[in-house]
């Protein structure tokens, strides 16, 4: 068996994550608890709240999952799991999606550990965003998901920045070379109100 190279893994996941997606609160039933790679799509509605011009089939965000694509994704991005609690302070993808989404639902930045506050640029929401962001997350967005091959033989970061320089998703930061610019500034000015936040007298 002639074993894959990254050029291949990589035009693989593409047409996988290219292809069938589920919506949030659908998605459970498909996707399993296995490391790959995972695409987040947005409607038309959810470009426009962003304040992005729409692109059909571009993700929003591509991520990787080195041990499970349901704990990345379903429980830790999204909550959708009951016993999962929305943690804004814990990803990446919500602090984008908070940052640029800061005005139209009214988020606050805020220290993710309000005991004691540190680490500004992993910021939390304030009391009752992080609902309000699940709850525009579930409603606008689909998830598309690639399982990676058992004993892949290239690393599934390298197959990641791959499929992240083809697709050039906007909400993606690292190794994105169409990476938006003012999600940046947007981020650094939620740190910046986390920074500032003191708790009530």
């Amino acid at each position: 068996m002639t074993e894959l190279s990254l050029e291949d893994l990589a035009a693989a996941a593409v047409a996988v994550l290219n292809g069938e997606r589920w919506a949030i609160t659908n998605a459970a039933q498909h996707v399993p608890a296995r490391p790959g790679l995972y695409a987040i799509y947005g409607d038309e509605r959810a470009w426009r709240d962003l304040q992005l011009e729409p692109v059909p089939d571009m993700p929003l965000y591509v991520g990787k999952a080195e041990e499970s694509l349901v704990s990345r994704d379903l429980n830790g991005h999204f909550a959708t799991s009951p016993s999962s609690t929305p943690r804004t302070g814990g990803s990446t993808v919500r602090r984008s999606f908070a940052a640029l989404l800061r005005e139209s639902l009214d988020l606050h930045g805020v220290p993710r550990n309000l005991a004691k506050p540190e680490r500004f640029s992993n910021y939390g929401l304030a009391s009752g965003g992080d609902a309000r962001l699940n709850e525009w997350m579930h409603s606008r967005l689909t998830l598309a998901v690639w399982p990676a091959p058992t004993g892949m033989p290239v690393p599934l970061g390298d197959v990641e920045t791959a499929v992240i320089v083809r697709f050039t998703p906007p909400i993606n930061l690292d190794k994105n070379p169409g990476k938006l610019a003012r999600l940046s500034a947007a981020r650094a000015a939620m740190a910046a109100e986390a920074a500032a936040w003191r708790p009530e007298s």
